[in-house]
C-alpha cells in the first residue's frame, strides 16, 4: 500500500513542483511551436496536411508510448525509465531544431511523443505510488491544473518567444526543458521499487490487458476518458471560431481564449475546496451537468457574437477541467497495483478520446459553434449514463 514519502533532495514543494512539470511537460510540447507552423511551412516549402502530420503523429505515437512506459516503470521503477523517456525528448527536440527537411522534423516530432509519454504516465503513477486518500486527490488535482492550463499559455508563450527568436529557437527550448526536468529525475528518489521477478517484460505489457478485463476500470477509464473530447474540440477550433467566424484580430482572440482558460484552471482549484463538504460523485454529476447546460447556451446564444459565445461556453470549459482530479482518483483507485500501467491506459485514453475530439470539430468546420454545442451536450450526457450504468462494478473503497 502506498505511503507517504519524503523527496529528500527536492523537498515537499519542489516535489509537487517537479510533478507539475511532468505533468504539462506533453502539452507544453504540443503547443508550445503552434505559432511556428504557418513559418515552418513556408520556410520548408511544403504543403499544410506535411506539417500538420508534426503535431497528428505525434498525438498517435504518444499515445503508443505511453502504453510501453507504464508497464516498463512497474518492472523496472519510475527513475530509470523516467530518465531514458526525457533523454530520448531531449536528444531529439535538439534535432528538430537542427532538421534541414520538413520530413526529418515529422520523425524527429515522432521520437519526442514517444520519450515525451513517458513524463505524464510516471507522473500519475508516482502520485499514487506515494500519496493515499485525500492527499492523493488534492494533489492530482493540484498537479492536473498544470495539465489543462498548459494548452492554453503554451500558444502564447511559444508567440512570445517567435518574436525573439527562430522556429529552430522553439524546439532548443524544448530541449531545455527537457533538460530541466532530466535533473529532477537526476535527484528524484525512487518511489516504486523494481520486480525482480523473471516474468518477461511481454508479460508485463499483457498487465494492460488485465486492466482492461476489470470492469470497473474500464467503465471508469471510458466515461471520464470521453470529457476530454470537450476540452480538445473547444482548445482546437478556437482559434478559428473567433478569427473566422466572429472575424477577430490575433490579439484579442488571445483574450477571450484566456477567459476560457481562467475556466482550465479554476476547475481542478474550486474540486478541492469544494470535496471537503460535498461528496465527489454529486460534483461529478453536477459538472457533467453543467456541460449539458452550457451546450444548450451555445446552441441557443453562442452565435450572437464572441463575448456570448465565451460566456455560454465557460461552464463546460470549467466542467471538463473539474473532473480531472476525483476522475483519475477513482479511476487508479480500481486497481491498488500496476500504478504505471494504469496511468498509461488513463494517460492514453484522454489523448485517443480529446483526438477524436478534434476530428469531429475539424469535419463540422462549416459550423464550429453548433459543433462544440452538440459536442457539450452529448459529451455530458455520455459520461453521466456511463458513470450511473458502472456504479454497480465500483468498488466501495472509493468512496473513502
Amino acid at each position: 500500500m502506498a505511503v507517504n514519502q519524503v523527496q529528500p533532495r527536492m523537498g515537499n514543494t519542489g516535489f509537487i513542483i517537479f510533478l507539475a512539470l511532468l505533468s504539462a511537460f506533453v502539452p507544453l510540447s504540443t503547443d508550445l511551436y503552434l505559432p511556428a507552423l504557418p513559418e515552418m511551412t513556408k520556410f520548408f516549402a511544403v504543403p499544410e496536411i506535411v506539417m500538420s502530420l508534426t503535431l497528428i503523429l505525434f498525438f498517435v505515437f504518444y499515445s503508443i508510448a505511453t502504453l510501453f512506459w507504464g508497464p516498463l516503470s512497474d518492472r523496472y521503477g519510475r527513475r530509470p525509465i523516467l530518465l531514458i523517456g526525457l533523454t530520448l525528448y531531449m536528444v531529439a527536440s535538439i534535432l528538430c531544431g537542427i532538421a534541414t527537411n520538413a520530413y526529418e522534423i515529422i520523425i524527429c516530432r515522432v521520437l519526442q511523443a514517444i520519450g515525451g509519454g513517458v513524463a505524464t504516465t510516471i507522473a500519475t503513477a508516482v502520485i499514487k505510488d506515494v500519496f493515499v486518500g485525500r492527499k492523493q486527490e488534492t494533489t492530482l488535482a493540484i498537479v492536473q491544473s498544470m495539465v489543462v492550463i498548459s494548452p492554453a499559455i503554451a500558444p502564447v508563450i511559444g508567440s512570445l518567444l517567435l518574436t525573439f527568436i527562430s522556429w529552430r529557437g522553439i524546439f532548443f527550448a524544448q530541449a531545455l526543458l527537457g533538460a530541466s526536468v532530466i535533473y529532477g529525475a537526476l535527484i528524484f528518489k525512487e518511489t516504486h521499487q523494481a520486480s525482480h521477478e523473471t516474468t518477461s517484460v511481454l508479460r508485463s505489457f499483457g498487465r494492460l490487458g488485465v486492466l482492461l478485463l476489470n470492469p470497473g476500470f474500464t467503465a471508469l477509464l471510458f466515461s471520464f476518458s470521453l470529457m476530454s473530447i470537450v476540452s480538445l474540440s473547444y482548445i482546437s477550433s478556437s482559434s478559428y471560431i473567433f478569427q473566422d467566424t466572429f472575424h477577430l484580430s490575433s490579439r484579442m482572440f488571445s483574450l477571450f481564449f484566456s477567459f476560457n482558460a481562467i475556466g482550465m484552471l479554476m476547475g481542478p482549484l474550486v474540486y478541492i475546496p469544494l470535496s471537503k463538504y460535498v461528496d465527489r460523485f454529486t460534483i461529478i454529476y453536477t459538472a457533467f451537468g453543467m456541460s449539458i447546460v452550457a451546450g444548450i447556451l451555445v446552441l441557443s446564444f453562442g452565435k450572437m457574437s464572441p463575448i456570448a459565445f465565451a460566456l455560454t461556453q465557460f461552464p463546460a470549459t470549467l466542467a471538463s477541467s473539474m473532473v480531472r482530479p476525483p476522475g483519475t482518483y477513482l479511476v487508479l483507485k480500481q486497481e491498488e497495483n500496476d500504478n504505471g500501467s494504469a496511468s498509461a491506459l488513463y494517460s492514453a485514453g484522454g489523448t485517443i478520446m480529446g483526438s477524436i475530439g478534434m476530428v469531429i470539430v475539424s469535419v463540422a468546420e462549416a459550423t464550429p459553434v453548433t459543433a462544440i454545442a452538440w459536442i457539450n451536450i452529448v459529451i455530458g450526457a455520455a459520461c453521466a449514463l456511463l458513470l450511473w450504468a458502472s456504479m454497480r462494478f465500483l468498488k466501495d473503497k472509493i468512496r473513502v
